[in-house]
């Protein structure tokens, strides 16, 4: 969630136990909600977008702002925090938080961060999770007396449910620019960003042009990705694989130069 010297550098398992509890009559409530970095995920926007009956693009456009990385040139999505002097997060009240039960991923995790590795193994390539403490200055939840283990924590905040769901696209992060390799253009950095973030202008792209003309997708997985914008956001990965040139993730239709744009 940004603020990199509040993170403990130390890997722990599930296993890791710890105290914390957060609640409205401690002294420090909501200021980890204030001039804070919250990335956004594609669930998050599908939870958020549905929570506040908009479209992804209105949400985009007003809670959101476009960061791109240094290292890998991707375009991610930012909450935006307040203009005023706390900069606080929008949905901030004084009695917390009023989209709680759709809370973007990173906030659900806090103070809990979770990482992941890419490691070499004789099968190939792995991905290692992992998890770190984070302890901002402010925050006296660990003084509480309520124990967790980070197992119990995730199932308590209903973190599981956003890692299934964001699984394929996390590993999008790994991903950095190789020495002297180019960065992304801005017609790749657009399509990376609607394929992860705005899911109704990616839905037209995909069903009202001449998309399913160019790639072979079979039938089950045109349905799926038709009526559930979380298929669609998982397949949204494949497409991003596809354009980057990182996996052939989808296949082209034989015929395909006909259709395809000159």
């Amino acid at each position: 969630m940004g603020k990199m010297d509040s993170v403990v550098p130390e890997k722990h398992p599930l296993s890791s136990k710890f105290q914390f509890r957060c609640h409205k009559d401690i002294k420090c409530f909501t200021q980890c909600c204030r001039n804070i970095e919250i990335l956004l995920t594609p669930y998050d926007v599908i939870r958020l977008k549905k929570r506040l009956e908009i479209s992804s693009a209105e949400f985009l456009e007003k809670y959101a702002y476009m960061k791109i990385d240094d290292k890998s040139s991707h375009p991610y999505a930012i909450l935006k925090m307040s203009e005023e002097s706390d900069k606080k997060c929008s949905f901030l009240t004084e009695d917390g938080c009023t989209i709680y039960t759709d809370r973007p991923a990173n906030c659900r995790n806090y103070p809990v961060g979770q990482g992941t590795l890419k490691k070499e193994s004789e099968s190939g390539p792995t991905q290692e999770e992992f998890y770190f403490f984070i302890r901002e200055p402010h925050c006296y939840g660990y003084n509480e007396k309520k124990e967790w283990t980070i197992e119990s924590w995730r199932k308590d905040q209903e973190v599981d449910g956003y890692d299934e769901a964001n699984r394929e696209w996390k590993e999008l992060l790994l991903r950095k620019n190789l020495p002297g390799q180019v960065e992304l253009d801005e017609k790749k950095q657009f399509q990376f960003y609607m394929a992860s973030y705005d899911m109704d202008r990616f839905w037209k792209f995909v069903f009202e042009s001449d998309f399913l003309n160019v790639f072979d997708i079979d039938d089950e997985t045109v349905e799926k990705i038709r009526n559930d914008e979380v298929e669609l956001a998982k397949f949204g990965v494949k497409y991003i694989q596809y354009v980057m040139m990182l996996k052939e993730s989808l296949k082209v239709k034989k015929d395909a130069d006909k259709y395809r744009k000159k």
